[in-house]
């Protein structure tokens, strides 16, 4: 929680046409960094909006209470040039949080460098709901701390992502691929978006596979070069590619088209819901491809938000 002093404003012994215009000139008045907490009746919501309408992007937003009784809400203004966190950065930092974005189908990974208010406004979802579910992930004693990514060397990083990710794309994508094809078979008939989903499968499967050795052969290795020269305070070979953004770069673009891939299956799928007929190899499937979902956000965020940010700012002081 934010650190409060005395500096409250009970708004409901306001006349109603005083409340916002009280509030948005006991905020003017705050310095960067001071709080202002509001005391009110009923969900104070709209301020919200009214605020970031009026205001743009200079305050964080925090609920202390609820109701039923009274609504308390934390406003602190932010420095000068203070911005929010992306998606991804939010996640890199502590991986609990990406549950909340992946319970409203925000992108994290492929769409990570939206922050959460562009991506909420894209979707037409409640920000101060899901930043509210954000603040709460940090208190959730039962969630197990995710590994410390972030802290890992980037080689180690690299290694991890190949043993683990890696591996369990290609140890899995076979028995998917196999299973869509049977299914679409049985049951396209009653089912014809099983057709679209076999396809959408070998589509992928055939991305991946291309894709993953680009990475353990081309630019991993390069990557374990720039943390070896950084470590070592020695000169580094250019590589063909110029510069590490490009073979970046072109990673993301291919995460960005399987992630695609991966929303319209599930789009398809209607968010996997199976039929009354479904077989044992339908529920098989649909509960594989779920999995395999979970595990490419997962893969895809290590790379796009974690290692590949700190392969670019590695290059970038080494050749300053």
């Amino acid at each position: 929680m934010i650190a409060q002093e005395e500096n409250i404003l009970d708004v409901t012994i306001l006349d109603p046409r005083e409340k916002h215009p009280t509030i948005f000139k006991r905020f003017e008045e705050l310095a960067p960094g001071q709080s202002l907490t509001i005391h009110n009746d009923h969900d104070p919501k709209p301020l919200y909006y009214q605020m970031l309408g009026e205001l743009g992007n200079i305050f964080i937003w925090e609920y202390l209470e609820e109701g039923p009784e009274w609504w308390k809400v934390v406003l602190t203004k932010r420095a000068a040039g203070e911005k929010d966190e992306t998606l991804g950065e939010i996640a890199a930092k502590d991986l609990r949080k990406a549950a909340v974005f992946k319970k409203y189908g925000l992108d994290f990974c492929c769409g990570g460098k939206k922050t959460v208010k562009e991506a909420c406004a894209e979707k037409g979802l409640d920000v101060t709901k899901i930043e509210q579910e954000l603040q709460q992930a940090n208190e959730n004693p039962a969630a197990s701390r995710p590994l410390p990514y972030q802290s890992w060397e980037p080689g180690f990083l690299a290694d991890y992502i190949v043993n683990t990710h890696h591996s369990y794309v290609r140890n899995t994508l076979p028995d998917i691929s196999t299973y869509a094809e049977k299914v679409a078979r049985v049951h396209g008939r009653q089912h014809p978006e099983l057709f679209e989903i076999n396809q959408l499968v070998g589509k992928i499967s055939e991305e991946l596979l291309d894709h993953m050795p680009k990475e353990e052969n081309i630019l991993f290795p390069f990557i374990k070069e720039l943390a070896r020269a950084k470590k070592e305070n020695t000169p580094l070979a250019k590589p063909g590619f110029g510069t590490v953004e490009n073979p970046v770069r072109m990673m993301e673009a291919e995460h960005d088209s399987a992630g695609r891939d991966l929303e319209k299956i599930r789009e398809l799928s209607r968010n996997y819901a199976l039929p009354e007929d479904a077989c044992g190899s339908y529920k098989l499937l649909f509960k594989m491809l779920e999995d395999f979902e979970n595990d490419l956000f997962i893969h895809i965020h290590l790379e796009n938000n974690i290692l590949f940010p700190k392969a670019l700012e590695i290059e970038k002081e080494l050749r300053s």
